[in-house]
């Protein structure tokens, strides 16, 4: 993958990360909210997080001290 293509696919999990974010909210702000769909959200939302690490490490630059 190139540097656009990188920074695109970045965007797209971010905006995915904060979706899950806010459906988690709604979910536990309900009261009847069912546990195991919120537990696979946030194992998601992790998945996602660890995803966006991978790439914005692979898009910032070696910098030699």
């Amino acid at each position: 993958m190139n540097e656009q293509e990188l920074q695109k696919r970045l965007e797209l999990l971010k905006t995915e990360h904060r979706d899950l974010d806010v459906a988690i909210s709604a979910l536990t702000e309900n009261g009847v909210s069912d546990q195991l769909q919120v537990a696979r959200l946030k194992k998601r939302k992790l998945k996602l997080k660890d995803q966006i690490a991978v790439i914005e490490d692979a898009l910032l630059p070696d910098i030699i001290a």
